[in-house]
């Protein structure tokens, strides 16, 4: 993989991160004196991801296997996927989901068979799926976190290519299987019909499938938001509004701005020492509410977008006195080494605790910068140019983002959700000078270069597509590339609910009652990005029109 011991050393490539970070029990209204109670409740970090450990050849699948078993024997306790006795492949709108075994493979072991789906009868818990669509499967998975293992090359993206096949004209929306069940081999058909077809070269643009698909997606984002207009973790509150917004339909507005209002409730402009992560939500409501206001202009929205301001503006590392006094003892080796270093960030929570300020969020930071100067929020020139030094700091020559400010390997590359962050801030840059515009060019093709990684990305590899689509936007030749090098994730995704699903991946967090919103989010976000009406995506702000 050629992560250097510095990159490692720096980052909590042990460690899985949870972005749910609100009780909805505990929340309460704003108080009338006018303060915002940030009512956001962080769960604790996830227990240490061992799986960073099998960074050798013998453990390079298609996600890392783990002595606890992980992740296929991760369960979701309540939610569409309860009755799934793991964490396996969804194969797409069959109603079959799949282990990767290292015994065999070229095989599929099927572990769950959804009730009346299409392989409900011919297909039985404990079969080994062989082949598809004819033919054999040709080629051993070798799927891994990874520079040489990237990607579904294999068993899984030869499954997608048959059942995408299947549902054109001349497939008929009948996809056969090879099955070996016990010693015996049998063919069976699957019948999955034609409702949506297959993806244009186009997709998610132009595309008849994508268009249906996107209708259903934001269909079950409505019927899934709470009263109180919450989507759920800071994730879902992020790229569910985004999408029903960037749709264009008049009719998701309200749901849009009780999202908004959602996002406000929970807004203040002091650090709460008893908060945990909340620089997160804070940053998804910087976006939220900067596009909004872009979209709608409404006129209450910039106090409320000036109080996120204050808030990320105290929160920025920017003098040693805001370091956190445990830091040097829990985390010695990532402690500031003088004024500059870590400079210009954010961390998870605000000034510098932990492993201190990382280039995901300072990603975010800079653009929500960006995009509250365009509705008229005054920035400090200085600090926002801090952030972009931040990120520039951690940019190797091939345009690749690591995780501090600082390059791993300068050759090598993995996650791009840090990259895409970059991309898209630097881009949306309000400053005349040509070099943000060719930092975010640099990253756009780092990610057409390399788009293998795209599901399989460090901390909320939806959070991490969602942003890697962002900057592959930029030039729309690296849009493509990244698009068509993970149709068989948008293929195999894709569930009969009108939802889509959470494949398991590198850091095996987030999946759980609500992984079908995570997931639906994000790829609803994405396929709106070619309609380029949101700033982030595309949509042109005239000069001056604030």
């Amino acid at each position: 993989m050629n992560v250097s011991k510095k990159a490692l050393k720096h980052s909590p490539l042990a460690l899985t991160w949870s972005l749910r970070m609100r009780s909805r029990a505990s929340r309460s209204p704003k108080r009338s004196s006018g303060n915002r109670i940030a009512i956001a409740r962080a769960h604790p970090i996830l227990v240490a991801c061992l799986a960073l450990l099998s960074l050798s050849a013998s453990l390079q699948a298609q996600v890392h296997y783990q002595p606890n078993g992980q992740p296929w024997s991760q369960r979701a306790a309540s939610g569409p996927d309860a009755e799934v006795p793991g964490w396996f492949y969804n194969l797409g709108i069959t109603g079959l989901r799949a282990q990767l075994v290292a015994d065999e493979p070229k095989a599929l072991l099927v572990q769950y068979v959804f009730p009346d789906s299409p392989a409900s009868r011919p297909v039985e818990v404990g079969d080994r799926i062989v082949g598809a669509g004819g033919q054999l499967f040709k080629n051993e998975h070798r799927n891994g976190y990874g520079m040489k293992v990237f990607g579904a090359d294999g068993p899984i993206s030869e499954f997608a290519d048959a059942l995408e096949a299947c549902q054109g004209a001349a497939g008929k929306g009948k996809l056969a299987l090879t099955l070996r069940r016990g010693s015996a081999i049998r063919e069976v058909v699957l019948d999955v019909g034609q409702k949506y077809g297959t993806y244009a070269a186009t997709y998610p643009g132009n595309c008849a499938k994508s268009k249906l698909i996107l209708a259903e997606l934001l269909e079950y984002l409505v019927k899934h938001q709470a009263a109180d207009g919450s989507f759920g973790d800071p994730v879902h509150n992020t790229f569910a509004p985004l999408a029903l917004l960037a749709s264009g339909e008049s009719r998701y507005l309200p749901a849009v701005e009780r999202c908004v209002r959602d996002h406000c409730r929970m807004i203040h402009a002091k650090d709460d020492k008893s908060l945990s992560l909340i620089n997160w939500s804070y940053m998804g409501a910087a976006i939220v509410l900067g596009e909004y206001y872009l979209a709608t202009k409404q006129a209450w929205v910039l106090p409320e977008l000036q109080e996120v301001h204050d808030f990320l503006a105290k929160s920025q590392y920017l003098d040693m006195t805001q370091i956190n006094p445990k830091s040097k003892e829990t985390h010695p080796a990532t402690y500031p080494k003088g004024p500059k270093d870590s400079y210009g960030g954010w961390g998870h929570n605000p000034g510098f605790e932990g492993y201190g300020p990382i280039c995901m969020i300072t990603g975010q930071g800079a653009l929500a910068y960006a995009l509250m100067h365009r509705c008229g929020i005054t920035i400090d020139r200085a600090h926002h140019d801090a952030a972009y030094d931040f990120l520039k700091k951690a940019t190797g020559p091939n345009g690749y983002v690591w995780y501090k400010d600082e390059i791993g390997d300068p050759n090598g590359w993995a996650d791009m959700g840090r990259t895409g962050a970059a991309g898209i801030a630097n881009f949306l840059s309000p400053y005349p000078e040509p070099a943000y515009r060719e930092r975010a060019l640099a990253h756009s093709k780092m990610i057409g270069d390399h788009p293998q990684s795209f599901p399989d990305t460090h901390g909320s590899p939806a959070m991490g597509m969602a942003y890697t689509a962002m900057a592959a936007n930029i030039d729309p030749a690296n849009f493509r590339r990244l698009m068509d090098a993970n149709r068989w994730w948008f293929t195999l995704a894709q569930c009969t609910d009108g939802s889509f699903y959470y494949q398991p991946n590198r850091d095996n967090a987030g999946y759980g009652a609500d992984a079908r919103m995570t997931a639906t989010a994000a790829t609803a976000f994405i396929f709106t990005i070619p309609k380029h009406s949101l700033v982030i995506t595309g949509k042109a702000i005239p000069s001056g029109n604030q």
